[in-house]
């Protein structure tokens, strides 16, 4: 049964909410004054969200993105920010429910980890200040006439002086990012129509778009040529993670002794069955056939037979002598090229997986490498590489061996030649790639590694021979 208050009661709190009536600043004029002299105000305190140890032996990261910014409320485990390691990004999310006090760092700042990330501000414990059911009950209906009045007033006011956007709002994905990167542009010049004004890729076509036609009017000579006298000027960038990690991994690099061994692979027949092989494909369930899940599963073969490129060096155990540590499981690592910079992430028992699972793991890498959204698991195990230099461009390269590797496989770009047939006499064309490997010579010879790229060799020029070895 509801209780109905008596008419001096709605008129009393008719008054309080309409009437100049002096009160607390924690006053609710919504509820009972006998309420209102028993509720106790809110204690606020500050908490520090710090950076924790993200695991494989993180130290530093870099802020891809804010998902909140300085007011805005935040629940436990809700998302703060993305931030990107040398091994993967990452999503850190909140440790508190509250009210974002301070950010400390902005996008593209490298963070430590112990570092104070930002600031909340949380209640402490504290008797509840809301009305109970009760309550609430006997003053909606004159809450409501007020209530409406201040929305419609806070509308006309929004409409005719709109807020302008927070300074997070300008905050992108790293395709976005990626797509900025490449034309030199700063996000903070670019009107975002994502949510909470975020900047789309539409957004930046449409900025270039508008530049290229203003570009075009407006531009004479004397603002595109550099000045002859000009001094030079030099600024100081730091290194993202992945550049930080590249450097780490290629300083270790140095101290192995390289040697290069190249040659040339006919692909023509290759390309015959990798056509045929995309036609009878179901477009919805089994991804496009590349060359690169051919050539992976070529040098898992012939790892069979020469497992010693499979290895590790360990020559921290006693390093007075060193050894072999022989691997079982091929973890093949992908060389590939991201908004982020190099990356190499690895395709998880290449011996065990059939030419369509290649692909199809190879396309989950490349899907998640585009957005930076790969894991440390992703990043971590690889026993030997191949790198794909020739969709870019170049014929020959000398790849540089991964540290805890013996050998990588660089794959120049693939072009039509003209070839003798087999009677010496008629020249054909034909598909061809310069394929080269770098190998460790503290432990691998010359000898062995000419085989076993002779061995892939023929794997890829009659991929037949493929299928009949595999198990």
């Amino acid at each position: 049964m509801k209780c109905v208050p008596s008419p001096q009661a709605l008129r009393l709190m008719q008054h309080m909410i309409r009437g100049p009536v002096i009160r607390p600043r924690t006053c609710n004029p919504f509820l009972p004054l006998a309420r209102q002299f028993h509720a106790s105000a809110q204690r606020e305190r500050a908490e520090k969200h710090v950076l924790s140890d993200i695991g494989e032996g993180v130290k530093e990261v870099q802020i891809i993105q804010w998902f909140v910014e300085e007011g805005a409320s935040i629940e436990e485990w809700s998302p703060l920010c993305e931030v990107q390691s040398d091994k993967a990004s990452v999503e850190i999310t909140s440790k508190y429910t509250g009210v974002v006090k301070k950010i400390y760092f902005g996008q593209d700042d490298v963070v430590q980890t112990g570092d104070t990330l930002l600031e909340v501000e949380v209640e402490g414990d504290a008797e509840s200040d809301q009305p109970t059911e009760q309550e609430a009950e006997q003053t909606e209906q004159i809450a409501e006439s007020p209530a409406a009045e201040k929305k419609t007033v806070a509308e006309a006011k929004t409409e005719a002086d709109p807020k302008p956007p927070g300074k997070h709002a300008f905050l992108a994905t790293p395709a976005v990012r990626g797509l900025l990167k490449e034309h030199d542009l700063a996000i903070e010049d670019i009107a975002g129509t994502g949510k909470d004004g975020r900047v789309l890729k539409e957004d930046v076509y449409k900025h270039l778009e508008g530049a290229s036609q203003q570009s075009s009017a407006t531009s004479t000579s004397a603002t595109t040529k550099p000045q002859i006298d000009a001094k030079q000027t030099e600024t100081a960038q730091k290194l993202t993670p992945v550049q930080s990690a590249m450097f780490k991994s290629m300083t270790g690099s140095l101290s192995i002794p390289h040697f290069l061994f190249s040659d040339s692979v006919d692909l023509t027949t290759l390309s015959s069955m990798r056509s045929k092989l995309n036609i009878l494909r179901n477009p919805d369930t089994t991804p496009k056939l590349s060359y690169m899940p051919f050539m992976i599963k070529a040098v898992s073969l012939a790892l069979n037979q020469y497992p010693i490129l499979n290895a590790r060096l360990d020559v921290t155990t006693d390093p007075k002598k060193p050894q072999l540590v022989l691997r079982s499981v091929h973890n093949i690592g992908v060389a590939m090229d991201t908004p982020n910079g190099l990356i190499v992430p690895v395709i998880k028992a290449v011996n065990a997986r059939s030419i369509t699972s290649i692909a199809e793991e190879l396309q989950r890498l490349a899907k998640l490498g585009q957005a930076g959204k790969l894991s440390n698991s992703d990043l971590t195990g690889g026993t030997i590489t191949v790198s794909n230099i020739g969709n870019i461009g170049g014929e020959v390269v000398a790849p540089v061996i991964v540290e805890g590797q013996l050998a990588i496989m660089g794959v120049g770009k693939i072009k039509t030649v003209p070839v003798f047939a087999d009677d010496g006499v008629t020249v054909k064309p034909a598909l061809q790639a310069n394929v080269s490997w770098s190998a460790d010579h503290r432990v691998v010879d010359g000898a062995t590694m000419a085989r076993i790229a002779t061995k892939v060799q023929k794997y890829l020029e009659e991929p037949g021979m493929m299928i009949a070895d595999m198990s």
